[in-house]
Formats: C-alpha cells, sequence, structure tokens
C-alpha cells in the first residue's frame, strides 16, 4: 500500500490546489435601463432580452 515518505509541503500543497479557486461571477448590463444582469437572462427590472420585451411589466403593480 502506497504511503507518503514525507510531509506534503505548504508549496507544494498550495501549487496542487491553484486550480481549486472560484471564477467571479460576470456581470453585465441591461442596454436599455442599465441594470445589472446575469448574462442570457432576462432584466428583472424591466423585462428586455435579445432585443425586445420577453416579460411585459405591469405599472398597476409598482403603484
Amino acid at each position: 500500500m502506497a504511503v507518503p515518505k514525507r510531509r506534503t509541503s505548504h508549496s507544494r500543497q498550495g501549487t496542487r490546489r491553484s486550480h481549486h479557486h472560484l471564477t467571479p461571477v460576470q456581470v453585465q448590463f441591461c442596454p436599455r435601463c442599465n441594470e445589472p444582469v446575469l448574462p442570457h437572462r432576462v432584466c428583472s427590472e424591466c423585462g428586455f432580452y435579445q432585443g425586445r420585451d420577453a416579460v411585459v411589466k405591469d405599472d398597476d403593480k409598482k403603484k
């Protein structure tokens, strides 16, 4: 059975784990209302997506 002969150093351990980091969330801005929106999602403020109104927002709900 394989057993390590020496302790793994902090440097070697960190080198092995160098790819375990999290990637930052990419944020885009809506071209109509300039609110931050995740890519490939409908804007939650105005309902705009791919150059058209994907979701029609009711003004009655805001009042």
